[in-house]
């Protein structure tokens, strides 16, 4: 099926993001990714299923097309949405939606933890985990690498935070990967400070 998208429509919606990151404090991104395309040819779903989620037993198998903000918000609080967001030249977002389940999420941060390495193979290289989950600028009180929330550096803990209180976080020293899916919630609470709290103290004792 083929969709057409008016630019309009999706400056809106972009413009809604970044009017509403700015009001949070949250962060704001470069959401496109046409240099992966013009440097390889293919398209960013194309190049991350062989390079990335294959290897990794991922499925991301279309993408999401979104016309206005009513297909945003339905979207986004779908539990059965899958796929990756495209923008109106058909590239894929570099920052947001991409749709995984919290067990795909697990593998990647799996992949991190293991130093980039999956069943023995080398998926990324451990050069660029290091340099990506280190601080390279703040955002007021926070450190911030490349796409990853730098929570704590001594204890080597990071964090991708996505909408409405998706996370993806890694504790290097305790060997500990959290994962948590959730529905869109405009005023999501702290989940690094509940998986702090209340998950990591579980796994203390564990061996």
């Amino acid at each position: 099926m083929v969709a057409i998208v008016r630019l309009e429509e999706y400056e809106k919606l972009a413009y809604m993001r970044h009017f509403s990151e700015k009001a949070t404090g949250r962060r704001t991104e470069d959401n496109s990714n046409p240099n992966l395309v013009s440097a390889t040819g293919q398209s960013v779903l194309e190049f991350a299923e062989k390079h990335l989620f294959s290897p990794l037993g991922i499925h991301v198998t279309h993408n999401v097309v979104l016309r206005n903000k009513e297909e945003h918000i339905t979207v986004m609080n779908d539990r059965n949405t899958s796929g990756w967001v495209v923008d109106p030249q058909g590239i894929n977002t570099a920052s947001w939606g991409l749709f995984l389940t919290a067990e795909e999420m697990t593998k990647i941060g799996q992949l991190y933890l293991d130093g980039g390495k999956c069943n023995g193979k080398q998926i990324i290289p451990a050069e660029w985990i290091e340099e990506s989950t280190k601080e390279h600028s703040r955002w007021s009180e926070l450190s911030y690498g490349y796409l990853w929330w730098v929570i704590d550096d001594k204890k080597h803990t990071y964090a991708a935070l996505g909408d409405g209180g998706n996370v993806i976080y890694i504790n290097t020293n305790k060997k500990i990967v959290v994962s948590i899916a959730s529905f869109f919630m405009p005023e999501a609470k702290d989940r690094i400070a509940l998986i702090i709290e209340h998950i990591e103290p579980v796994f203390e004792n564990c061996t």
